[in-house]
């Protein structure tokens, strides 16, 4: 079996021009990029003969492509990260509704779209980290973070990171605008610097001593336990973490899916795609790419995954979640959050 990887910039294919309708193939147009994705296309194509074109890029980009393309799009299924993103393919009209015993049977239905546009097939927990040298009593809470017992303490990404603004969309859900309004203004009074980088960078800031606590998704951490990541492994022995809200909603996680492509021309394989990755061994392969947590309960994670413990998730239908983004970002720009 073989694969045929496009780069986003090389995509000359005009809009204008009738996909190709051949059997026995799947046209995927993916924002993911894990090496362990390798053998998770190469048992679906072995499994079923069907042939797998890949499509790469960012994924704003690939969705934009795709609403360019139109009626003539040749992508039959989307895979991207962050609910923000999913929802934002489901705004754009780029993805079509499925109706699958396998899915709904297989994938917890706060981790699917209500319409089901999208699925859900790996989580990843958003949650605090902090110098364990430096810091005696950890936040618990999401909440806690905006207390003024942290003043000049926190690490965190700029606003306009889909992964905070899917959290601060998850507390506007739970705990309602006025809560969330107050965790945003607390947290930009207690930053310890500006929004800088990415995730990685908030953890090297914990290790340098720029800050004492952090917000990182998972797998950033999982990560640097896993392998060598240069300015976190090296004091990773002195980051703590904290499962927040572990008394009452639980952790906020956020999702990496896909969802069926709103006019794939091999539409049968696309429901066929999607309904593998919710199987053991996809999970597996899915999940294991990014050191991420599996969506279908009782499927292995990888050592680095098992060393961060289990914790409660939050249940929160992330297809309400994502109806708050908009207001997540006025409620980030009113609070001067860069």
């Amino acid at each position: 079996m073989r694969f045929h990887t496009v780069s986003i910039l090389a995509l000359a294919v005009a809009a204008t021009a009738a996909p190709a309708l051949a059997q026995g193939e799947l046209n995927l147009y993916s924002s993911r990029h894990y090496d362990t994705d390798e053998r998770l296309y190469s048992d679906f194509e072995d499994q079923t003969g069907i042939t797998i074109n890949r499509i790469e890029g960012n994924a704003d980009e690939l969705i934009a492509r795709m609403e360019a393309e139109g009626a003539n799009s040749p992508a039959d299924v989307l895979l991207t990260v962050d609910t923000s993103r999913l929802q934002r393919a489901k705004d754009a009209g780029v993805l079509q509704a499925v109706e699958s015993d396998v899915l709904e049977e297989r994938i917890p239905g706060q981790y699917q779209d209500t319409d089901n546009q999208w699925f859900g097939f790996s989580l990843r927990g958003r949650i605090i980290f902090y110098a364990k040298d430096r810091v005696e009593n950890p936040p618990q809470t999401y909440m806690d973070l905006a207390n003024e017992a942290y003043d000049d303490s926190i690490c965190i990404r700029s606003s306009t990171n889909t992964y905070n603004q899917t959290l601060l969309a998850s507390i506007i859900e739970n705990q309602g605008e006025e809560a969330a309004r107050e965790w945003a203004n607390g947290i930009v009074e207690n930053m310890a610097r500006d929004p800088q980088g990415g995730d990685t960078d908030q953890l090297r800031g914990l290790v340098s001593g720029e800050c004492d606590i952090a917000v990182s998704n998972t797998y950033y951490f999982a990560r640097a336990l896993a392998d060598q990541v240069d300015g976190v492994t090296e004091g990773i022995d002195n980051i703590g973490w904290v499962f927040p809200n572990q008394d009452t909603t639980g952790a906020h996680v956020n999702l990496s899916g896909g969802g069926v492509a709103a006019h794939a021309p091999n539409r049968d394989n696309a429901v066929a795609f999607l309904e593998y990755l919710a199987s053991d061994s996809a999970q597996q392969y899915f999940a294991a790419g990014n050191n991420e947590y599996p969506a279908v309960e009782g499927v292995e994670t990888t050592e680095a995954v098992d060393q961060l413990g289990e914790f409660k998730a939050d249940d929160v239908d992330l297809s309400a979640v994502a109806e708050h983004l908009g207001q997540a970002q006025e409620i980030f720009n009113e609070a001067g959050w860069e």
